[in-house]
């Protein structure tokens, strides 16, 4: 006899049972679940998709990256009608903000670093931070030369002020994903970040 096999649905029966909330107990039923378990999405390999271009050489790189361009822009435009009538010039100043608020105190090149900026473009909004007085400023304990930022109770009242408006705007952005997809795309984007984190940060 197969007593692997019958050893091996005992289990399965066994899982059907426990993990399964109002479980029939029939042969379809059993199936019909044990074909559920088979088809997982995470188990499915994914059907390449089609993309403009595609029949004439197009790349998977080039639509990755054009797309990530478009999303940028989108998630912009969400950014700047959340924050319309705030005292926020850009949606980077709220993001800037959100990293102080969240990270802690840190230095200028850090916040700078932070948001992948170039160091001209990041003083700009720090400087504009500090003339609101939403961040302000002192020197280092440890090293004089670095100056050390922190949020105000002003920043906080701001960030407050606007934040349902920018969790709605993130929302928005990110709309047409399930749950699961918005996990499956986390996953994805942190590998990338990672990797380009090494390219640039680490290998300096």
């Amino acid at each position: 006899m197969m007593y692997n096999l019958l050893d091996n649905l005992i289990s399965l029966v066994k899982t059907y049972e426990q993990h399964n909330a109002g479980a029939k107990d029939d042969l379809n039923s059993f199936l019909n679940w044990m074909n559920a378990q088979a088809l997982k999405p995470e188990e499915i390999s994914a059907k390449e998709p089609d993309w403009p271009g595609k029949i004439k050489g197009r790349s998977a790189d080039s639509v990755i990256n054009t797309s990530l361009v478009h999303l940028y822009r989108y998630a912009k435009i969400q950014a700047k009608a959340a924050i319309s009538e705030s005292v926020f010039s850009t949606p980077d100043d709220f993001i800037y903000l959100i990293n102080l608020n969240s990270g802690g105190n840190m230095t200028k090149s850090a916040l700078i670093k932070e948001n992948i900026h170039d160091k001209p473009a990041g003083t700009l909004i720090i400087q504009r931070l500090l003339d609101k007085g939403l961040i302000s400023q002192q020197p280092s304990a440890v090293d004089k030369r670095n100056m050390i930022l922190n949020i105000t109770k002003k920043g906080i009242e701001e960030l407050n002020k606007y934040m349902d408006k920018i969790r709605a705007a993130s929302a928005n952005v990110t709309g047409a994903l399930t749950a699961d997809e918005k996990t499956q795309l986390i996953t994805l984007l942190q590998k990338l970040e990672d990797f380009h984190y090494v390219q640039n940060f680490e290998k300096n």
